[in-house]
């Protein structure tokens, strides 16, 4: 049974669904659709390192604000790494952000259809259909090794902390 888990939306509290994933566990795997509209599994990029990172909508400025972070920082330091957004949006719309945006590195994934990243990472906001900000490190062997829920999501998450975990993983 899932546990009472909550975050915040611009200051008002937002249940999250699902369970929370624990460092030193086996990151849950979890089928999402591409930009083609294909399902795929996180599963399918097993033996890389990972940051996976769920977002409510990268049609906002955080959002925004983070992917290109996040590709930029991959384009200088983490070629052998996967980076992979996760949100509700639609593929196309992923699609077009990323063509627009310029995105080379982050790969995006839409949860749309059923919600199986949300529950099964615990980022699945009750009654908004959103995922709620959150940032998860799965090493080579399929280990979480950093988990970061955001508390609020129109923040950002804690790059400093995210990156140095990755150089240590190296």
């Amino acid at each position: 049974m899932a546990e009472n888990r909550s975050v915040t939306l611009n200051g008002q509290l937002v249940q999250l669904l699902g369970d929370e994933v624990k460092v030193d566990l086996k990151a849950p795997d979890a089928k999402v659709l591409d930009k083609e509209l294909k399902e795929v599994s996180l599963s399918d990029s097993r033996g890389k390192i990972r940051i996976v990172a769920s977002v409510p909508s990268l049609d906002t400025p955080i959002c925004d604000m983070e992917i290109k972070r996040f590709d930029e920082f991959a384009n200088h330091h983490m070629k052998d790494t996967d980076i992979i957004f996760v949100s509700m949006d639609l593929p196309f719309a992923q699609k077009r952000f990323c063509d627009i945006g310029n995105i080379e590195r982050v790969m995006t994934f839409s949860d749309h259809r059923d919600g199986d990243f949300g529950m099964k990472y615990g980022v699945l906001v009750k009654d908004l259909r959103l995922l709620a900000r959150a940032v998860f490190i799965i090493d080579k062997e399929n280990i979480v090794r950093h988990v970061e829920y955001v508390p609020e999501m129109a923040s950002h998450p804690n790059y400093d902390k995210i990156f140095e975990v990755i150089e240590n993983l190296k």
